[in-house]
């Protein structure tokens, strides 16, 4: 008998793996955990049955969510991750000798746990002192914040079920306030392809673009992710993420990425016609 997990991404669409083995399933006060081994893909954790990361190309969401925002702040210290219990920010972030501390606020503790235990290439550096986690609610821990960071990673859920409060108009402004004069705040944007995912990226979009002076997004694409095309949203208080941008400088630093590049970075800005309309539509 053969075992599959199947996701639905659209009424009409479903994405499946063929899973060698369930490793962990169990539920919390917030949302049911699984955990599955499969010969494509690795491990790979799902949260109330929607794919959050599998081991191979878990890589690409965590690069590309994590430097681009390091690579164009000129000197982030003090970070702060909502969501992101799986570790992968964190695993990112810890790289750069610069940042001084870490704030990671997630919900769920058992994610953290069962991430630990089962993903131990993603959450491997979850206990590097600069971390320190709050398991509490990001939209509450983010509301008593003010002129605190250097760079906001967001790096939640759909915004339904646990994910929902941190797509709100309320907690942007809540992230603006939390950041320095020259702070930068990164979130996942959703996926441009299904309408339904369509929709929630401009509702993000149009709450971000009133509550940033400076307002992009980019472009990454992940197998495992609906229709594989997934967006991330960069927001600023002053810094153009190409033009503020010193690729040399990130260079020097010499951290080794399968994914994120110096070219890279500046291309992922350079987004498909049908994905500029629906952005300005809602500008």
């Amino acid at each position: 008998m053969e075992l599959w997990f199947t996701e639905r991404h659209t009424p009409n669409v479903k994405f499946s793996i063929k899973v060698d083995r369930q490793l962990y399933s169990g539920n919390s006060e917030f949302q049911r955990i699984d955990v599955f081994a499969s010969k494509e893909f690795g491990r790979f954790l799902t949260l109330d049955g929607y794919m959050m990361l599998t081991e191979k190309d878990e890589f690409i969401y965590h690069e590309m969510i994590t430097h681009v925002p390091m690579a164009v702040h000129p000197d982030p210290k003090d970070i702060l991750v909502i969501g992101a219990g799986d570790g992968g920010v964190i695993r990112e972030l810890t790289r750069y000798n610069s940042v001084r501390s870490i704030d990671l606020v997630e919900i769920d503790e058992l994610v953290v746990e069962v991430s630990k235990k089962f993903l131990p290439t993603t959450a491997c550096r979850l206990d590097d002192e600069r971390v320190h986690i709050h398991y509490e609610d990001g939209v509450k821990f983010i509301r008593s914040c003010e002129n605190k960071y250097d760079v906001i990673i967001v790096d939640s859920t759909d915004p339904f079920g646990p994910g929902e409060g941190l797509f709100t108009k309320e907690f942007y402004g809540s992230c603006f306030k939390a950041l320095r004069e020259d702070g930068i705040m990164v979130n996942q944007h959703e996926s441009p392809f299904y309408d339904e995912d369509a929709a929630a990226m401009q509702r993000s979009h149009k709450r971000i673009v009133e509550s940033f002076p400076i307002s992009r997004v980019y472009q990454a694409h992940i197998p495992t992710y609906p229709s594989g095309h997934w967006l991330f949203g960069f927001a600023s208080k002053k810094y153009h993420p190409v033009r503020d941008y010193n690729a040399t400088k990130w260079s020097m630093l010499g951290l080794e990425t399968k994914y994120y590049n110096t070219q890279l970075h500046c291309g992922a800005f350079a987004l498909p016609n049908y994905v500029e309309e629906m952005l300005r539509d809602v500008e």
